[in-house]
């Protein structure tokens, strides 16, 4: 037994700590070594999606005492960020296990500090709390939730005043407080007079929010001839989606059963992750029976949702994150500037691992698109950054959208409202949603991404991780797949090497450990391990042009090989 890990877990078995918290450390502590290492190896920390972690004793575990201790050093932040202003707070949670019960201890650690709580009174989608923080006037926002991790893990996010995820330099800040607390600090005598539970008023001026943001007038009389599947799969989008839908006309929404009921073992799913083609068989299997133009599932704290329309020939496909992307923003585009005179200064945003198609579509448009690190607190923080410009939209690889700025996250609510008006638009014009995207494939060049994650769990799967990162550094690629590498961006230094002249340029976006090739063809590799779940990802992006709609099948089959001859040299 590892000294240090030992005298970690024996802290815990002072009074400072329930009994039954007690019991489990000692159980651990005398049978099961491995757990116990796992549980006290290292403290839980904050990634791109806030602190996730398993549900269990310990300090590398999300329980009672982690959470009470991050809401105890926040506490102390705000009293010093906002030094002698009344404090008030925006607390959600999701459907997963415990995240009521954990909110409640949030709620409670907050308000023995005397601060002013507003805490739902039942689970509510993440893009709802990020829209309460502004629309209640709060200092920050907290939401309990894991998103589509597996049903042991939950998680705590911390959204800032402006209502976007923790940002430089307020997440070190914080972090730093957080660590120099003692467990004993954490005082958890709630004072419920300062705690106010809300429902149905922020409900209703979100759905306004979404209906205003969302929807298009001019497609008021078509909604009736668009057949929509939605899926929440067991999460909390069921509060909200179908009212948003049915705000907005939409009659003809067909929820898929077995999944309406929240639940955080999500018992119909391996994975509750729209990304996942599995997690949307039912919600497909439903479609077809109903002959239905569009399926949308989003994931538990609906922040993310998957797509499947049909296709040429009718056939029901699932599109990716990218692909969703590009349509819903020429879509956002193509309306606000046939409805505004340009000014000039209206941007698009996403991130360094999604589309590059991204840019190339907002350059068609005359406009900027602005890069940032993956996670969409990045986004968001854009909005802030240039307060002068005007956001139009933004998405990213992984399944998220956000029209524009009322709610500073990625909003499943909205962007599922958006999909729908879309094919409502397509259809009535005789086109589709899927035509939409081989539109854009022939006007701006055939844009193909694939994400492989490799699952490397514990200790020695971090420091597998971690090794597979120092030799892409160390032994950098200089080809691939018979492509050469022409340019190296290292986003731990801040540096973007140009390999043939070995000249080294300034990357001005915030160091994070990402990894990306370029080759002279244009195709981009890039490297980086999650910041909330034990993998890591490599995002491959590929083009090539395609003269017309019927070439677009050979030059997707040009692109597959592209990319299957990438992954095999990368040896995944």
């Amino acid at each position: 037994m590892n000294p240090e890990i030992n005298a970690k877990a024996e802290a815990w078995l002072s009074p400072t700590f329930d009994e039954t918290t007690q019991k489990e450390v000692k159980k651990l502590i005398e049978q099961d070594s491995e757990e116990l290492t796992e549980s006290f190896y290292k403290n839980l920390e904050f990634g791109t999606g806030g602190m996730r972690g398993i549900m269990g004793v310990g300090t590398n575990r999300i329980n009672k005492y982690t959470l009470g201790k991050n809401t105890q050093g926040l506490s102390n932040y705000l009293k010093e960020a906002f030094l002698g202003k009344p404090l008030k707070v925006a607390i959600a949670y999701d459907c997963r296990n415990n995240s009521k019960e954990l909110a409640q201890v949030v709620a409670d650690v907050f308000s023995a500090n005397d601060i002013q709580v507003y805490l739902f009174s039942d689970l509510r989608a993440t893009p709802e709390l990020s829209f309460a923080v502004k629309h209640l006037d709060c200092h920050c926002g907290i939401v309990l939730t894991a998103s589509h991790n597996p049903p042991e893990y939950n998680g705590y996010k911390v959204y800032w005043q402006d209502g976007g995820q923790l940002v430089p330099p307020q997440d070190s800040e914080i972090v730093a407080e957080i660590e120099r607390l003692d467990y004993s600090a954490v005082n958890f005598d709630a004072k419920k007079e300062h705690i106010t539970y809300i429902d149905k008023d922020v409900d209703e001026a979100f759905i306004k929010a979404s209906l205003e943001n969302g929807s298009f007038s001019e497609l008021d009389k078509h909604r009736d001839d668009v057949t929509i599947v939605f899926t929440p799969l067991h999460g909390t989008s069921i509060t909200i989606i179908p009212d948003v839908l049915e705000g907005a006309g939409y009659k003809n929404v067909h929820i898929v059963e077995e999944q309406r009921k929240p639940d955080g073992n999500f018992p119909t799913v391996k994975s509750p992750n729209p990304e996942e083609p599995e997690a949307l068989k039912m919600a497909m299997d439903l479609a077809e029976e109903k002959n239905a133009d569009i399926v949308i599932g989003t994931d538990p704290d609906c922040d993310r949702l998957g797509i499947a329309v049909r296709d040429n020939s009718g056939k029901l496909v699932l599109l990716n994150g990218n692909q969703t992307m590009v349509v819903m923003t020429d879509f956002l585009l193509e309306n606000y500037f046939a409805n505004n005179t340009a000014k000039g200064n209206e941007f698009v945003g996403s991130t360094i691992v999604s589309t590059p198609m991204m840019e190339t579509l907002a350059k068609s448009y005359d406009i900027e698109c602005k890069l940032g690190l993956t996670g969409f607190k990045w986004i968001a923080k854009m909005i802030v950054d240039y307060p002068n410009q005007k956001f139009i939209g933004g998405g990213e690889e992984s399944f998220g959208f956000m029209v524009g700025d009322f709610v500073r996250d990625k909003d499943a609510v909205t962007a599922t409202l958006l999909a729908c008006e879309i094919v409502t638009k397509a259809k009535k014009e005789g086109s589709s949603f899927f035509k939409k995207l081989q539109d854009l494939y022939v006007k701006h060049g055939f844009f193909k991404e694939d994400l492989t994650s490799l699952v490397k769990k514990g200790i020695s799967g971090a420091e597998e991780i971690k090794q597979t990162m120092i030799d892409l550094r160390e032994n950098p690629l200089t080809t691939i797949n018979g492509e050469k590498i022409v340019k190296i961006d290292d986003y731990a230094s801040s540096k973007s090497l140009k390999v043939s002249t070995g000249e080294s340029t300034d990357i001005d976006i915030p160091k994070a450990n990402v990894l990306i090739y370029h080759t002279d063809q244009g195709s981009r590799i890039a490297a980086r391990p999650s910041g909330t779940e034990p993998k890591i990802k490599f995002y491959i992006s590929v083009n090539d042009n395609a003269e017309s709609l019927e070439d677009l099948k050979k030059v997707e089959e040009k692109l597959d090989a592209k990319i299957a001859g990438i992954l095999k040299e990368l040896g995944i």
